[in-house]
């Protein structure tokens, strides 16, 4: 009586915890590596820097939410990341600056493809404008997803947490599908065998 009671408690504790813990990508940071922005030759303003229709690509890492509030670079001088152990991914970022691009201090500075390549296989996908304004939290369309993303067609609200010492960007992102937290938590529970 006492395994099989036992047994039943330690079934629902299985099930019921997944469910309400936190999910591993309904929220996080990215550190851009600076070492990794290019852009083309042309256009450039007077001080060389990219202008309005210039094309570039970036890459950086994706970090659990709450890493970089504090101002924290997430990546090193070299381009490693600051918090190896923390790094759940990488990020691409490739598109076209707009306006006035990089002297753009509101307001949209960039038209982007932003890919989430996380550890476990998972994808995201989101591709609109960006804005310049520090603080400032925006909605971006989800364009493509593999794996617990695969479902969610809704949006990811981007916001800009600021630059680094060594002028690149460190932003933080939050899924928009408020259903999408108990499906992540149940399908990576269900993966497990729980």
């Amino acid at each position: 009586m006492f395994t099989k009671f036992m047994s039943t408690a330690s079934l629902i504790a299985m099930i019921a915890t997944p469910v309400f813990a936190d999910p591993p990508h309904d929220a996080f940071d990215v550190a851009e590596d600076h070492t990794s922005f290019s852009f083309a030759p042309a256009p450039v303003d007077a001080d060389g820097m990219p202008a309005h229709g210039n094309p570039f690509v970036t890459q950086g890492y994706i970090y659990p939410a709450g890493t970089l509030s504090g101002g924290e670079a997430g990546v090193l001088e070299n381009g490693d990341p600051a918090y190896p152990a923390k790094v759940l991914g990488t990020w691409t970022c490739d598109g076209w600056f707009v306006g006035d691009a990089m002297r753009t201090t509101s307001g949209t500075w960039l038209i982007s493809r932003q890919v989430f390549e996380f550890k476990d296989g998972d994808i995201l996908i989101s591709q609109g404008p960006e804005k310049a304004d520090i603080g400032e939290s925006y909605e971006r369309p989800i364009t493509g997803a593999t794996g617990v993303f695969a479902e969610n067609d809704g949006d990811v609200t981007q916001t800009l947490l600021g630059f680094t010492e060594f002028m690149g960007v460190n932003v933080r992102f939050e899924l928009g599908d408020t259903q999408h937290s108990a499906r992540i938590a149940s399908e990576k529970h269900m993966s497990t065998g729980g």
